[in-house]
């Protein structure tokens, strides 16, 4: 599992030219489904995102997680984090877990984010084409990955 980390002051998403969901600072997610993840590695990035200390403190130290500062999290599937081009210019997606198996797991990665870590959690569309519109802070952008 690959949950690619951004540090934003906002971001949003459109779906069929409508605003599906926003968040205020925050985080906004990209979330890769490999075909090997179990629910084991859905509870190690949850608790990644959940622990992780980017926000910058009165000190203007990255000490600060993101309940500290009551942060939101705007979270997109993106089966792309396992696009393939080492052989190729145009990526390969074998290692991308299927689509209705990755839907099922990208929900419950929401679902643990929201109800064992109490944080504010939105959505895209899965499987949709999406427009996401972001102001990045710092930049600061995390990759975790589970195979690391």
């Amino acid at each position: 599992m690959r949950v690619l980390v951004q540090r934003v002051l906002r971001a949003s998403v459109i779906v069929n030219g409508k605003e599906y969901n926003k968040i205020n600072q925050g985080y906004l997610l990209f979330v890769g489904l490999n075909n090997q993840d179990k629910l084991e590695d859905l509870d190690y990035c949850a608790r990644k995102v959940a622990k992780l200390r980017i926000f910058t403190d009165d000190n203007d130290l990255m000490n600060l997680d993101i309940n500290k500062i009551n942060g939101e999290i705007l979270s997109i599937s993106q089966f792309t984090l396992y696009g393939d081009v080492k052989k190729q210019n145009r990526p390969g997606f074998t290692d991308a877990m299927e689509f209705n198996k990755a839907k099922l797991m990208y929900k419950e990665f929401n679902e643990i984010l929201k109800n064992k870590y109490n944080l504010k959690v939105y959505d895209g569309v899965f499987g949709e084409n999406m427009e996401i519109s972001l102001v990045n802070d710092g930049p600061v952008t995390i990759l975790i990955d589970t195979e690391k």
